[in-house]
């Protein structure tokens, strides 16, 4: 009798050891040192159609128009502004230009293809804007005081790549990398070097009188 306890209480034992380390080996575990949950860039395209004048250009009412859907999508670093103009017009690339450069944008070479027909008559202005996020973050699935696989829990690095896709400023850069020759820092930085150099000294011109009177 006291022999088939013992079994019975030593298969109990095993039984709940068995459920708790399957418990623990269905938390998701990460195995290497890097993040399970990665930065995902997504690119999305907005359209505003304006009518143009009979030679070409922006009448007055319509680049307000344009002013006021730039202030209202919040127009920033990272943005990509371009046109698609059926006429190819001249003056309506240097009107939309001109409203695009208030907020310190420059017009993209191509325009993107969206969906949709140009109407004669019109222009489409096409803003492109990427975005980034981490997905799934934070993540307390493998939150876990013993950890049998002595592996990495699965919100690792969720701050860190987080962080970093909400501080880049053009989230583009995140899939390839800035790009540059490096002529324009060059430049830059030559010429902040031939300022200092010619300027003159401060004390050149002596020192002011001071003035002891009272207020």
């Amino acid at each position: 009798m006291r022999n088939t306890i013992t079994r019975i209480a030593a298969a109990g034992i095993a039984l709940s050891l068995g459920l708790a380390l399957a418990g623990c080996g269905g938390v998701a575990h990460n195995g290497s040192l890097d993040s399970l949950h990665q930065p995902v860039v997504q690119r999305n395209s907005y359209v505003l159609d304006l009518n143009t004048d009979a030679g070409g250009g922006l009448t007055p009412s319509e680049a307000r128009r344009l002013a006021g859907w730039f202030g209202g999508m919040n127009l920033r670093y990272g943005d990509k502004v371009a046109i698609d103009d059926p006429s190819q017009s001249g003056a309506t690339r240097a009107a939309v230009e001109g409203v695009a450069a208030r907020y310190g944008m420059l017009l993209s070479a191509n325009a993107p293809v969206t969906p949709g027909y140009i109407n004669a008559g019109t222009v489409r202005v096409v803003v492109t804007r990427v975005t980034a996020e981490v997905p799934h973050c934070p993540d307390w699935a493998g939150k876990s005081d013993f950890n049998p696989n002595n592996a990495t829990s699965a919100d690792y690095g969720c701050a860190i790549n987080g962080n970093l896709a909400a501080m880049v400023a053009d989230k583009e850069h995140l899939i390839h990398g800035a790009t540059g020759n490096g002529e324009t820092v060059v430049m830059s930085s030559d010429k902040a070097i031939d300022s200092y150099r010619a300027a003159k000294p401060t004390g050149e011109g002596g020192l002011k009188a001071a003035s002891t009177g009272g207020n």
